[in-house]
């Protein structure tokens, strides 16, 4: 079945982006079902040796009419990544008669420049998120086709966090702080030293300041019926332990069995009475969850592009798209 692609931008006018020159940008991507006769394309982004295989899809083909309004699934990608990496659920999810779509998160993703604020708010993204539910509903090519009161969540490491988030979880602390009682504060593989930007920007930036004190309010958006968090990131560990416990969303965390974050995603299990814990194969690592690596891709960075010899990632990504599937259907 041909999968529609579109990619689009919205901005919200509330937030301010991290330089104070515009409103915060939401450049988003949705995959979504089509009629059989959509014509697909292969694309991939960079142009020039990309390093992930990217599924063909049909740009800009209309949405199919078969039902009035389709359910979608709100998606969240890895810290300083890209919706982009989240190709492969997408498309299945399409394939199934969902609306997939997602946010490039400002400051935290690879199509911008890193902004370390954009790294240590990170729960920026679940408003990202709200509101682009919100706006497809109401203008552009998807407008009168979201069944918005049947939503559901996927996110990809720090994207779990934000998945938690918009079902109930309340961020208490930040592993970035001094006082964080985290092993390793220091900051992402993708922004090392983070955590030596905190006490600069509190101190010069009004508009990171009023970011930072929007790291404990509540983001739960009603809307949302499920959610999937694959390997989802340390963060996590900063969630107040009383907002997870009124949490009754059902919830499915996938995580590997050599995933560095495994322990935060078995923590997180133990206090959502709603999740189900997923494990993958043993030697399953981080990396697992990003498309399939083309050969630029394996050469330029092994550690994200190559698994363990006993790690198939396509039918890792089958396996996962299959259990989101049954949540979501369920759900």
């Amino acid at each position: 079945m041909p999968v529609g692609f579109r990619q689009g931008r919205f901005e919200d006018t509330t937030r301010p982006n991290w330089d104070g020159s515009g409103p915060r940008p939401l450049s988003w991507a949705a995959w979504y079902p089509v009629s059989n006769e959509a014509s697909e394309r292969v694309f991939a982004s960079p142009a020039t040796a990309p390093w992930f295989s990217i599924g063909p899809a049909a740009r800009d083909a209309p949405i199919s009419p078969a039902c009035r309004r389709y359910p979608v699934v709100l998606l969240s990608h890895g810290t300083g990544g890209t919706v982009m990496h989240l190709e492969w659920l997408a498309r299945d999810l399409a394939q199934r008669g969902f609306i997939a779509i997602g946010v490039d998160h400002h400051g935290n993703t690879t199509t911008e420049p890193y902004r370390a604020e954009g790294f240590l708010c990170w729960w920026e993204r679940a408003h990202d998120l709200t509101l682009l539910l919100d706006l497809i509903d109401a203008s552009g090519a998807f407008a009168g086709h979201v069944d918005v009161n049947c939503a559901f969540v996927a996110g990809y490491s720090l994207g779990g966090a934000t998945a938690a988030a918009l079902i109930g979880a309340i961020s208490e602390t930040s592993r970035f702080q001094a006082s964080s009682s985290s092993k390793d504060n220091s900051g992402p593989r993708e922004f090392p030293g983070l955590a030596d930007h905190l006490p600069g920007l509190l101190e010069s930036s009004a508009i990171f300041r009023q970011s930072w004190a929007r790291m404990r309010d509540d983001y739960r958006d009603p809307r949302i019926k499920a959610a999937l968090l694959m390997a989802p990131g340390r963060s996590v560990q900063g969630f107040s332990e009383t907002s997870l416990a009124a949490i009754d969303t059902p919830a499915r965390i996938v995580v590997g069995g050599a995933d560095f974050v495994r322990p935060g995603a078995i923590w997180l299990h133990e206090r959502l009475k709603a999740s189900t814990l997923d494990p993958l194969a043993a030697e399953a690592g981080h990396y697992v969850f990003v498309p399939e690596a083309t050969e630029a891709g394996r050469a330029a960075n092994p550690d994200y592009c190559i698994d363990a010899p006993s790690v198939d990632r396509r039918s890792v990504h089958q396996h996962v798209a299959a259990l989101a599937a049954e949540l979501f259907e369920l759900g």
